[in-house]
């Protein structure tokens, strides 16, 4: 009998495959969105100012953003199952630490940390799937894979404050740890391990140009609210995040082991796309901290 529509004799083994990487996605995807419900919470019990708000959500969005190429190359290179598990670990461990936390500086620091794990993980998840189905079977099990990634998004903040009043804020990373340790169980007993065919280069330039420009420039933004725009720290951030930025423009263009070739945003599809997703992601994620605190510290 087919199970979800996937067909022979390992229909069940793939399935049990697709729904760990489901899982572990919907972990990372949650994390986007869930933890901006427990903010104020967060605020009133750990004294947190707006801006280790601010740091407390980007911290993980811009570490997560930065790895993510470089974690789908590292599992290519040594592994899919590999640098899934090492990332699942990761994040499951920096959740315990987020919970633990007794500081906004401490939960700044294990924030970041799940956005390293997230960004090993989740490439993953889909290039697990791609050598897990047969081209028959792929389209279906690739677009249950995002169709649970827009419904944990969409889910975070309503799944975040029932979690929050039931647990309080501690329990939204707390409730990581069970279904990380159960996906990592899963996950070892029955993804097969594989690597590309083509070798894939790191291209450290890239990544050391591209993270420290979107770094400078997120810390330039978000400290400037309380140094003020004409602080001299806040003016060398930003005209760092330009010079990098631009440098890696530059690099990418001409790099023939480039971390993002330019020449795919020729393409019209995925300009279009990417153009599209920026344009959610701008309004979704701009608004979900401050409707957070007006809607729970104001009204």
């Amino acid at each position: 009998m087919p199970l979800f529509g996937f067909k022979g004799e390992n229909a069940r083994e793939k399935v049990v495959v697709l729904l760990t990487m489901c899982f572990a996605l919907a972990m990372a995807m949650l994390d986007n969105t869930v933890v901006n419900i427990a903010l104020p919470t967060i605020q009133r019990r750990l004294n947190a100012t707006v801006s280790d708000l601010q740091w407390i959500i980007d911290g993980y969005v811009l570490v997560f953003a930065s790895l993510l190429l470089t974690g789908g190359i590292l599992g290519d290179r040594y592994g899919r199952k590999k640098m899934f598990l090492t990332g699942l670990a990761i994040f499951t461990l920096a959740s315990l630490g987020c919970g633990l936390s007794a500081s906004g500086t401490q939960l700044i620091a294990f924030r970041a940390l799940q956005g390293v794990g997230a960004a090993l993980l989740m490439p993953g998840t889909l290039s697990i799937l791609t050598v897990t189905f047969p081209p028959e079977e792929r389209a279906r099990a690739i677009g249950l894979w995002a169709g649970v990634s827009g419904l944990a998004l969409a889910l975070g903040p309503t799944l975040g404050g029932w979690i929050v009043e039931q647990g309080g804020w501690e329990t939204v990373f707390f409730i990581n740890v069970p279904i990380g340790v159960i996906a990592f169980a899963v996950a070892w007993r029955t993804v097969r391990e594989s690597v590309s065919e083509e070798t894939r280069h790191l291209d450290l330039p890239g990544l050391v140009l591209g993270t420290g420009g979107l770094f400078t420039l997120t810390y330039g933004l978000i400290e400037a609210n309380q140094r003020g725009w004409s602080d001299g720290l806040i003016v060398a951030s930003l005209v760092t995040a330009a010079v990098l930025l631009v440098g890696f423009v530059i690099w990418e263009h001409r790099s023939p082991k480039a971390m993002m070739p330019l020449t795919f945003f020729r393409i019209p599809a995925f300009s279009a796309g990417n153009a599209v997703a920026f344009s959610v992601s701008l309004g979704m994620f701009s608004i979900f901290l401050f409707v957070t605190l007006y809607m729970q510290a104001i009204r």
